[in-house]
């Protein structure tokens, strides 16, 4: 997990919402799908930010647990995106109190006690990609001509 990845580069690509991205190496295709208006050719941006923040959270968690040499088989993580509108919302930035909200299920699999499994779900939310979405984020775009 690298703190400089590769700079990544989204162009667009055919249909209505088809876009080429290249990461490194590394070529895919996103899109919406068809009752959207795409193609349904490849994941949609908020099926990419769930992936991102899920691959990051199972990548974290074996990390620590091979680190501890803990008995951890293998990481199953489902991820899903909603929109919570809340009545009295204290922290809400946005006018309408509406909060986006993702709900992440976890399994772990191996011989683990209560106690190193409590551990591995407190480390689930320590990975770095949880952390930027979390915080404040501050996106600077510039036109290039």
């Amino acid at each position: 997990m690298s703190e400089n990845p590769a700079t990544v580069t989204v162009q667009t690509a055919n249909g209505k919402f088809q876009q080429n991205i290249s990461a490194g190496q590394h070529e895919l295709l996103a899109d919406e799908p068809v009752s959207f208006g795409g193609t349904d050719t490849g994941p949609s941006p908020y099926d990419l930010l769930l992936a991102g923040l899920g691959a990051c959270t199972s990548m974290t968690i074996k990390m620590y647990a091979d680190r501890k040499k803990w008995p951890l088989e293998s990481v199953h993580i489902e991820l899903e995106h909603s929109r919570d509108h809340v009545e009295d919302c204290q922290t809400c930035a946005n006018d309408d109190n509406r909060i986006d909200v993702i709900d992440r299920a976890i399994t772990l699999t191996g011989d683990l006690s209560d106690e190193q499994r409590a551990r591995l779900m407190e480390i689930a939310d320590r990975c770095p990609v949880h952390r930027t979405l979390e915080n404040r984020i501050d996106i600077h775009s510039t036109e290039v001509r």
